[in-house]
């Protein structure tokens, strides 16, 4: 459980991030596409 809770803090890490150099208002594909990267970078394996 302590391993699960640890992913998705990094994961809501990079959400966080994403939202905050996009800011709102923009279509989903430009999130996804920022979201992707940002896992990249931090070695989180994800599937598109």
């Amino acid at each position: 459980m302590e391993r699960e809770n640890k992913l998705a803090s990094r994961v809501l890490d990079c959400a966080f991030t994403v939202h905050k150099n996009l800011g709102p208002g923009l279509l989903e594909s430009a999130y996804q596409m920022a979201m992707e990267a940002e896992l990249f970078e931090n070695s989180i394996p994800y599937i598109s």
